[in-house]
């Protein structure tokens, strides 16, 4: 095997939504470098629909994830058993198929590569094929490191893209529908209207374990679909995730199990809103930062994903009470209360930017879990 080596300012392993902004913001900014990004798959992105509202990205940031909005909505609803609601805050969603297209237009020709890498450091990534990336820098945006080190609960879920016939009569997202039977923990129902006769349906577990029955909720789909009056002329492509609802964990430790000594991003740097999974928010962030400071001191990263960390622990008790204090089958009803604080507490908390104010009205009030069982969950949570 000839072994090839090829030298870089820059070099990204992962080419996944974390590392592909982080990409894009350097291409823009500092053309002059030479970039390399790395990824097993042939397409950047992988099979992924990303979702944002405009008030989780700062105006001076909205440059780096402008070109990859593919729908754009003035709104979404929720639904519960107890109320219905629209809100106004924009809506967007990104495609992976956009965040592919646009990487490889912003990139020269060789640089974005395909392989599995078998070694990294802080400034090489060896791949199986033979080849080695040297550079000034390496970030490791792989996904996860070992979540098995974090108290957590799980978000999963199986998304459609389905065609109906005659349309379905959709003008807005519907973030939340939690009115369907509760299964498997809170259970809920997420819908994007992509065109008028297109729409994205996501069937959604917070649960307590993992494990997730692709079939069985594909099943729900087709259930909700005919609830809906919808006649489905196509079923096109789909998505499925198993994301963490981070409880707890030492931070140090979760950082050191996938190399200490390498810059992360994304899920590995454990960046990720705690109680909804989002990622995008906090990936835009770091893109950001990268494109201030192409030159960063050893361990920016950590410093970053760490003190974002401790700024979090309010939302990880939220998780803790949602998960340890509520029965499964009654986890909709957190929900549904949240959903009827304002407009703007709600934006703020989606964008993990939530006012001491913000907080103390969340908490406050009878809670929708036992008195008892919340103190006991908060009390067992480990920051």
């Amino acid at each position: 095997m000839e072994k090839v080596t090829l030298d870089c300012d820059i070099a990204l392993a992962g080419g996944g939504l974390s590392a592909g902004l982080i990409a894009y913001a350097l291409s823009q900014r500092h053309p002059e470098l030479d970039l390399r990004i790395v990824d097993q798959s042939e397409k950047l992105g992988g099979n992924h629909v990303w979702s944002f509202f405009d008030s989780d990205i700062a105006p001076e940031n909205r440059w780096i994830v402008e070109p990859l909005i593919c729908h754009r909505w003035e709104g979404y609803d929720v639904h519960f058993p107890a109320h219905s609601r629209t809100l106004n805050t924009v809506y967007n969603s990104i495609e992976s198929d956009r965040l592919d297209e646009v990487l490889r237009a912003a990139l020269p020709p060789g640089h974005i590569l395909t392989g599995t890498v078998t070694d990294l450091g802080p400034s090489h990534i060896s791949l199986a094929d033979g080849r080695t990336i040297s550079a000034r820098l390496v970030v490791d945006a792989r996904g996860p490191g070992d979540l098995s080190v974090l108290q957590s609960g799980w978000q999963k879920f199986v998304g459609q893209a389905l065609t109906i016939k005659g349309g379905h009569g959709l003008i807005r997202p519907i973030v939340m529908d939690a009115t369907v039977p509760q299964l498997d923990g809170y259970r809920f129902v997420y819908c994007l209207p992509f065109d008028a006769q297109t729409v994205f349906v996501e069937d959604t577990n917070y649960s307590d374990t993992p494990d997730l029955d692709v079939p069985a909720i594909r099943a729900r789909i087709v259930k909700y679909a005919d609830a809906k009056g919808w006649s489905v002329a196509q079923t096109g492509r789909e998505e499925t995730g198993v994301l963490p609802v981070i409880i707890g964990g030492n931070f140090r430790n979760y950082w050191k199990s996938s190399n200490q000594n390498i810059e992360k991003a994304g899920l590995r740097a454990g960046l990720c809103q705690p109680v909804t999974g989002y990622s995008l928010p906090d990936a835009v962030r770091l893109a950001a930062r990268f494109a201030a400071d192409p030159h960063p001191k050893p361990g920016m990263t950590f410093e970053h994903a760490e003190q974002i960390w401790r700024a979090r622990g309010f939302y990880r008790m939220l998780d803790a009470m949602l998960f340890r204090a509520a029965e499964p089958q009654e986890r909709y009803r957190i929900l549904q209360r949240f959903y009827g604080l304002s407009e703007g507490l709600i934006t703020r908390f989606y964008a993990g930017h939530s006012t001491w104010a913000d907080k103390l009205r969340v908490l406050a009030g009878k809670p929708p879990v036992p008195v008892g069982r919340a103190i006991r969950a908060i009390l067992e949570k480990r920051q």
